[in-house]
Order: C-alpha cells, then sequence, then structure tokens
C-alpha cells in the first residue's frame, strides 16, 4: 500500500489503562483512598442501582451556555436503604511507616441477619469497656465498619459490610464522632446532600469470555481470509519470541472494579420513586433515594458505592437544581 498525502493514522484498539482485564473479587468494590475533609463525617454511603429515568429542571449552572433555560438531562435513581454502624477500626504504624489495624470496637447488638454474611462471636464484649481501653497515642487514623440494610427493599435479606473513612481535624475529633453515631442507623440525608459531587465506584456489568472484536473493537478481517475473520491477523515480531502485553488478546471482559468521577447529586428524598410499571428489573422504590446525574457502572440490584469528590470540578454549583419534572414518575 502506497504513501497517502493527508490519511488520518488509526490509533490502536482498546484503551490499555484498565490492565489487567480480570474479574472482580466481589460484587460490590473497595475503597482505598478517600478526600480529605476536616469536618466530622461520614465521607461515603451506598446504595443499590434501580434504573435510569430523565429529569427536567432550569440550568443554574453559571458557565453554561444554558444557563436560566429549561433542560432535560438523563439521570440515575438509587435506593438507598439506610446503613448501620457495627464497629470502629482504629490503625497503626507498623515498622515500615504504612498503616496496619490496631483494634476493632463492634457493638453490642447485631442484626440478625449478619449471620448470612459472617460468622457471628459467641460471647460479645461490652462496647463501653473496649472503648475505654483505647490509647489514642498509637492511633493514627480510624475507620468505621457499616453494613447494609436490604430486607424488604431489593428482595434481599444478606447485607453488605464495608469500611467508610470519617473526616475530621485529628484522630480525637474522628473518635468523638464516631462514638457518636455507633450502633446508630443513618440515612442517605444524613451523610450527603443535593448539590455535592460524589464518585461512583462500582462493579460493571459481566459480559463473559469475549473475543478481541468484542473486547477491543479490532477490524473485522476480509471474507477471503485464508486464517480467521474474528481475530488479530499478527500477534508480535518474531525476536522476542513472545506475545507481548498490548496484543489484543479474547478474555474477560465486563464485570471489572470502575470509578466514575464527579457525579452530581440532583436530589435526596425519603418520599419513593415510583415510575409507572416500575424501574426494569427492580420494581419501585419505595422511601430513600438518590438521584445522579448521568449513567453509572454497574446493572440494576448492584450496591453502588459512594464517596465525596476526590477532585470535585469547580464549574459544578454547589447548590442543586429545583426539579420541575422526573420523567414517567406518578405524581
Amino acid at each position: 500500500m502506497g504513501h497517502q498525502i493527508g490519511k488520518a493514522v488509526r490509533p490502536k484498539r482498546g484503551s490499555k489503562a484498565f490492565i489487567p482485564r480480570v474479574r472482580a473479587k466481589r460484587a460490590y468494590p473497595r475503597i482505598k483512598n478517600w478526600p480529605k475533609v476536616e469536618e466530622p463525617r461520614l465521607l461515603g454511603f451506598a446504595a443499590y442501582k434501580a434504573g435510569m429515568s430523565q429529569v427536567t429542571f432550569v440550568d443554574n449552572s453559571a458557565h453554561s451556555p444554558t444557563k436560566g433555560e429549561v433542560v432535560c438531562v438523563p439521570v440515575t435513581i438509587l435506593d438507598a436503604p439506610k446503613i448501620k454502624i457495627a464497629a470502629i477500626r482504629f490503625y497503626k504504624k507498623d515498622s515500615r511507616g504504612f498503616k496496619k489495624v490496631l483494634t476493632e470496637v463492634w457493638i453490642d447488638k447485631l442484626d440478625k441477619e449478619l449471620k448470612r454474611k459472617i460468622s457471628m462471636p459467641k460471647k460479645a464484649k461490652k462496647q463501653e469497656e473496649e472503648l475505654s481501653k483505647i490509647k489514642l497515642d498509637e492511633v493514627v487514623d480510624l475507620t468505621v465498619l457499616v453494613y447494609t440494610l436490604p430486607k424488604g427493599r431489593v428482595g434481599k435479606k444478606k447485607p453488605e459490610i464495608f469500611e467508610i473513612a470519617i473526616g475530621g481535624k485529628d484522630v480525637s475529633q474522628k473518635f468523638e464522632y464516631a462514638k457518636s453515631i455507633l450502633g446508630k442507623e443513618l440515612s442517605a440525608s444524613d451523610v450527603l446532600k443535593p448539590g455535592e459531587q460524589v464518585d461512583i465506584i462500582a462493579v460493571t456489568k459481566g459480559k463473559g469470555f469475549q473475543g478481541t472484536i468484542k473486547r477491543f473493537g479490532v477490524k473485522l478481517e476480509s471474507k477471503k481470509t485464508d486464517r480467521k475473520r474474528r481475530g488479530v491477523a499478527s500477534i508480535g515480531p518474531d525476536v522476542p519470541r513472545k506475545v507481548m502485553w498490548t496484543i489484543p488478546m479474547p478474555g474477560q471482559m465486563g464485570y471489572h472494579n470502575r470509578y466514575d468521577y464527579n457525579k452530581w447529586i440532583l436530589k435526596v428524598g425519603n418520599d419513593g420513586i415510583k415510575p409507572k410499571g416500575g424501574f426494569l428489573n427492580y420494581g419501585i422504590v419505595k422511601e430513600d433515594f438518590i438521584i445522579v446525574k448521568g449513567s453509572i457502572p454497574g446493572p440494576a440490584k448492584r450496591l453502588i458505592r459512594m464517596r465525596l469528590a476526590i477532585n470535585p470540578k469547580r464549574t459544578v454549583p454547589q447548590q442543586a437544581p429545583d426539579i420541575i419534572q422526573i420523567d414517567g414518575v406518578e405524581k
């Protein structure tokens, strides 16, 4: 093929940012990094994905070309049952300077549904006595362990347990706040506010073992090719005699841990959302819910974890707009 002036070079197909493309270990992810917030508060929450809709509101963004006009945007509806604070986890520094779990203090009474997830202790330790033994001089950070209360909401009884960081100026302030919420049930409105930006961490839809055409978008070979059409023609040079990691190969597609940054919370309500016929594969949202602008990873009924945005956009308004209408919702 001769040289063509002005021909655009087609880049390699498939992003190399997500390597390795392996299955997630569990259906809800783990969050390793949290933003630094001086206000004593929980820095995250969790909800179940119900479905998508579209919302009409007056655009209040100062830098938007549609400022002051009525706009219609796609949104995701999250069913947000309450979460319960089960324990406080304390961290110390090891000999190499890394954080290591020092101890945990659990509440006296745990829900019986928690037996479906973990093995319950035969003899529970007293909460007040364990808290009095804590020496804050050894503690460098602390978080809380929470579990969901999905019974009667998403067709399941088995809760999920995960860790949420706490904001605060120092360890003592975090400790006082953690003691005040230990054993309590918190709703979405207690943690998140409309107008805030959150990072969505979730596991994407699983698509199983797929070939290079679907997995990486590789061009389909000619029908007269003598080897294979739905594959890569060349998988590398003769030297070195190995297949590089950059070569598109068949493998797992979907069911990956993914981050979706700076999602704008439009509304946090507690009166439920009942679209005509219910959300597909989910039904209706009975009580607490969260409306997030745009789409998020994962199928319906999957647990979606949220944290306060670690690098929020400055152009997004800090005040949520007044929603005029939610498409398909019964009045």
